[in-house]
């Protein structure tokens, strides 16, 4: 935890409130609800009426989550790395790191086939011919010029 992050002590029940837990992670209150209904985070019992309480392992699974979306995980397939958590499933996770990094290869040589396309369509565009066509707007209302990306 950073230092401008508010502690919660589990050995004194405090815990942190769901939106303390929010600040924490730097997410919204509604990012942790959509992950509980997903079956992401739990959603702890409220204690004698009183408000729900999170701790640690709530913000160490919060981070967990957060960090596989930065890596380009979906919600399932974080579910998925989520059931596996417990570090004796190496080949199971790598399989699924395998799938998500050629997924990611595929993704990246279609941004250079688009980038390709539109630098060949700024080009045409800076040519400057006058009384010309914009070839941009000429190729995007006839995109079968260009649907090599």
């Amino acid at each position: 935890m950073s230092s401008k992050q508010e502690t919660g002590s589990e050995e004194n029940g405090q815990g942190f409130s769901i939106g303390q837990l929010a600040r924490n992670a730097e997410v919204n209150v509604e990012t942790i609800r959509f992950y509980q209904r997903r079956g992401l985070l739990s959603k702890p019992t409220r204690l004698y009426g009183r408000i729900r309480r999170y701790y640690e392992a709530d913000a160490a699974r919060l981070n967990f989550i957060r960090s596989a979306k930065r890596l380009g995980f979906a919600l399932d397939e974080i579910a998925e790395l989520l059931r596996l958590e417990d570090g004796l499933h190496c080949h199971e996770a790598s399989q699924l790191a395998a799938y998500k990094l050629r997924d990611i290869r595929i993704r990246l040589a279609d941004m250079r086939r688009i980038e390709a396309v539109l630098a060949d369509l700024l080009d045409a565009c800076r040519s400057g011919q006058p009384k010309q066509k914009c070839p941009l707007i000429a190729a995007l209302r006839n995109p079968d010029r260009y649907e090599q990306y």
